[in-house]
């Protein structure tokens, strides 16, 4: 027995299938809500290794989509703010990883032809430290 329908439901001879409050139309799901959540989550716990920036992108866009279909259904609209600040924050952990790369990368151009491991910690430290 679902928590909307009581003995007394059943009593009175409503049908114990039949929806309960709050879940007409305005109490639907919204697919695309829930799918810009779960990608803005993976693009989040992926953003360090560039593939979560992707992912951000596609969970914002979904994400602002659902939020205009929630104005109209209603539905979905926790789920839907929820995708938008985390593939926001994807996006722009991805971009920063990036930046962070092309960096060091940079700064430690030097370095990239070292004999050996320990050489090649040395040249990194006295490239970024500057001595």
């Amino acid at each position: 027995m679902s928590p909307n329908h009581t003995a007394s439901t059943w009593a009175a001879g409503a049908d114990p299938y039949a929806p309960g409050p709050g879940h007409g139309i305005r109490g639907g799901k919204n697919g695309l809500a829930g799918a810009a959540m779960v990608l803005g989550l993976i693009g989040l716990s992926t953003s360090i290794v560039f593939i979560g920036g992707l992912l951000g992108v596609i969970g914002l866009v979904l994400g602002l989509i659902a939020l205009k279909t929630t104005k109209r259904t209603g539905a979905g609209r926790g789920m839907s703010i929820t995708g938008v600040v985390t593939s926001s924050i994807a996006i722009v952990v991805s971009v920063l990883v990036a930046v962070f790369f092309v960096w060091y990368a940079d700064k430690t151009q030097e370095c990239y032809q070292p004999d050996s491991f320990q050489q090649y910690k040395q040249c990194v430290h006295q490239q970024l430290t500057g001595n």
